[in-house]
């Protein structure tokens, strides 16, 4: 193994101390061991500790891909099956993080336009609005809040003397590929917010509430109501109200293929009503029926309807449209620390499309080519990175474990990839989805990583360091286990926390 950096004499020397011993026979007992015999066996330790942790039976059964890299001499000090493709659920979101860092720069924002078609005279626009998205995730978000922003946009109508609307409120989503979901989604996941779509407008990240309301007796049905008349669902109530005291079981079902939403179960008489988020049908019908109802609430008389462009038959002249707002989001590094921290899987979805875009290929499959070429730039084959969607929500999707710490190794050594990148991660026992873990440890505070999980899939992907203060980029995946996924969680917690333990 190499020595320690900033120590260039240690392999001459430990040379000279073989020779030496050669000549003169054996060492003594109490001479001290050479510092490669004692990190040797350090080392040695640790991967002996950590092949106990994997090889419990109820976690052997499964299958584990590991690689522990030190980024200050580029050693190996851990690996199984390193070049195995696993899924990896939401630690993808490194990859496409990393790679839309590296095509668009942290400082990229996308742009909103509020458009007019038609003249403006005595406070009347004599034609449509058009609103043309780029795919700002963030409209609707605890970062652009929808209210707030649809107002000003409306005051800023108003102030260049738009009163009223002849016309109607036209979505131009054609910014971004008009597929909205990944390759490889599950069906039964469809009516959960995280599988909802992606679009060139996009408003709370494509999610409304449905609400159950118990009956005023038992045996009546509940009341289902959706918080926005543009969720695109049928809902088909199936939910009866139950006695006093019942507990409340809520479910949603979509069947396959179908804008149909099957809300069955029971809540109880006189209980608070249950809250459940899904996915929008159409995000760019939600987003300019949204709109239309904010301007109208702030002053400004919509005659027309609020219509997704693609559903015209006769679509309008968009190059005779003259700009009258324009809204920029956040930077990518603030979209990103949301994207990471909460592992949101439309930013995730957005950003893998938006990089294609800005190559002329404004789908998930030019984000995919361009993805696969900044890693072979950094050393990824691309043998060891199968792409399906930039979430990680697919199965489809594959990487090693040696493919992520290649990635992580590049962004950890990058001035400019590094910085920006590890504020979006969440840190053990302090905050987001390692908030709980490893609290209370030496661990606990030291590790920044990408979480992911998925049925049967468990992954774990960043940075910590050892005691020595080294440097060290991981990536832990585990597939096809039986055991509990909090015993998973426990292992790998176990094998960071023996990491960060660890003295060469």
């Amino acid at each position: 193994m190499r020595p320690p950096r900033g120590q260039p004499g240690v392999c001459a020397a430990v040379a000279c101390a073989l020779l030496l011993t050669a000549c003169r026979g054996p060492r003594p007992v109490s001479t001290p061991a050479n510092p490669v015999t004692a990190t040797s066996a350090a080392l040695t330790r640790l991967r002996q500790d950590i092949d106990r942790t994997l090889d419990v039976p109820s976690l052997a059964a499964g299958t584990w891909g590991v690689v522990i890299r030190s980024l200050a001499s580029d050693d190996t000090l851990y690996a199984r099956n390193p070049r195995k493709l696993l899924i990896p659920a939401s630690s993808l979101k490194v990859i496409t993080l990393a790679t839309a860092a590296e095509r668009l720069g942290w400082d990229y924002t996308y742009e909103t336009q509020v458009l007019g078609l038609g003249a403006i005279d005595f406070g009347f626009l004599d034609g449509d609005l058009i609103v043309r998205g780029s795919g700002d995730p963030s409209i609707g978000t605890e970062e652009v809040a929808a209210e707030p922003l649809f107002r000003s946009w409306a005051e800023r109508l108003k102030a260049l003397g738009v009163r009223s609307l002849s016309g109607r409120v036209i979505g131009d989503d054609n910014a971004i590929e008009d597929e909205p979901y990944g390759q490889g989604w599950m069906w039964d996941d469809m009516d959960e917010a995280y599988s909802a779509g992606v679009g060139g407008l996009q408003l709370n990240v494509n999610a409304t509430v449905l609400t159950v309301t118990p009956g005023p007796t038992p045996g009546v049905p509940a009341n289902v109501t959706c918080a926005t008349a543009a969720s695109g669902w049928t809902l088909r109530n199936r939910v009866t109200t139950g006695v006093a005291g019942s507990p409340a079981q809520v479910s949603t079902r979509r069947p396959a293929n179908r804008p149909v939403l099957e809300v069955s179960g029971s809540i109880p008489v006189g209980a608070e009503p249950v809250h459940r988020r899904i996915p929008v049908e159409n995000p760019t019908q939600h987003f300019v029926e949204e709109l239309r109802k904010a301007l109208i609430a702030n002053g400004i008389e919509v005659k027309g309807p609020a219509v997704d462009l693609d559903d015209l038959d006769d679509p309008p002249r968009l190059q005779d449209a003259v700009p009258l707002v324009v809204h920029r989001s956040p930077p990518l590094r603030t979209l990103a620390a949301t994207m990471m921290r909460i592992s949101q899987n439309q930013y995730a979805e957005t950003f893998m499309k938006t990089i294609g875009g800005k190559f002329g290929m404004p789908t998930f499959e030019g984000g995919r080519q361009q993805a696969i070429s900044v890693l072979a730039d950094w050393g990824v084959d691309p043998s060891q990175a199968t792409l399906a969607d930039g979430s990680g929500l697919s199965r489809y999707n594959l990487i090693t474990a040696e493919g992520l710490v290649t990635t992580l190794a590049h962004v950890g050594r990058s001035p400019t990839l590094d910085g920006p990148f590890r504020a979006t991660l969440t840190v053990a026992g302090a905050d987001g989805m390692l908030g709980g873990r490893l609290k209370g440890t030496p661990a606990e505070g030291r590790v920044q990583a990408k979480t992911g999980s998925m049925r049967n899939a468990r992954s774990l992907s960043g940075f910590t360091q050892t005691a020595d203060g080294e440097p060290v980029a991981f990536a832990i995946l585990a597939n096809n286990y039986g055991a509990p996924a909090g015993e998973v969680d426990s292992a790998i917690d176990s094998l960071l926390l023996r990491v960060v333990e660890f003295k060469r």
